[in-house]
């Protein structure tokens, strides 16, 4: 009878396990194909590129005027596989199925998404662009708390202000608040253009996805209980 009992613990066991990893997949597919999306919007908008792609475009303009001239396709390339190459030493636990879908499918879904803009609003006014601005930063937003409580890998430029937050114990919201601002002032510094939109993502994405994190990710992947070790979050 006791064995009995202690094999039926052990398959509902590995039944548990199973069925967060399977929520942990569906929420990392799901965080990632929507974060694309989400940018679609927030390029169609015209309100000035995200954070880190004020940093990509301020390096490659800076390259491309006084050391050599490369695409920019070209560069965002290499600059991830060279920030893969610093997680994958500081922390290779970020390194998973999010980041391979980020560098390989990301941008094609985010192309997808502004040509489909495009077609539905051809010449948007302002109202118009404010709403997609919006839209896009709170998609984005939600789309982040996903795919970083799934914890199956993140973006090479997600993993760092993550990683400063587990290793310091610094609140999420405000180790991501500081790595918007600091790649925003180094692209600026280097040419890059910055819009309202930029400067709203540099200040507002660390609390919005800490919100989402707690209200929807966190309950999504644990249930309404929260972490199993205790945690109520990354922002605490």
């Amino acid at each position: 009878m006791t064995e009995r009992i202690f094999m039926d613990e052990n398959v509902n066991k590995k039944f548990r396990m199973t069925s967060e990893m399977m929520r942990r997949i569906v929420m990392t597919v799901i965080g990632v194909s929507v974060m694309g999306f989400s940018i679609g919007l927030f390029s169609h908008s015209g309100c000035g590129f995200d954070p880190f792609q004020v940093f990509c475009h301020g390096v490659w303009i800076f390259l491309s005027a006084h050391v050599f001239k490369v695409s920019f396709g070209t560069f965002y390339t290499v600059l991830n596989a060279i920030l893969l190459v610093i997680v994958f030493f500081w922390n290779r636990k970020k390194i998973g199925l999010g980041t391979v879908i980020n560098i390989f499918l990301v941008g094609y879904i985010s192309d997808f998404s502004e040509w489909l803009m495009n077609r539905i609003f051809p010449d948007p006014n302002w109202p118009v662009r404010l709403v997609l601005l919006a839209a896009g930063i709170v998609i984005m937003c939600f789309a982040s708390a996903l795919y970083f409580t799934a914890d199956l890998g993140v973006s090479t430029y997600d993993a760092i202000s993550l990683t400063v937050s587990e290793r310091t114990k610094f609140p999420f919201r405000w180790a991501r608040i500081t790595s918007d601002l600091i790649a925003v002032l180094i692209g600026w510094l280097l040419g890059a253009a910055v819009g309202i939109g930029t400067l709203i993502t540099a200040f507002f994405m660390g609390p919005l996805i800490d919100f989402f994190n707690r209200t929807v990710a966190i309950p999504m992947r644990y249930g309404r209980n929260g972490n199993p070790d205790g945690r109520n979050g990354r922002g605490n």
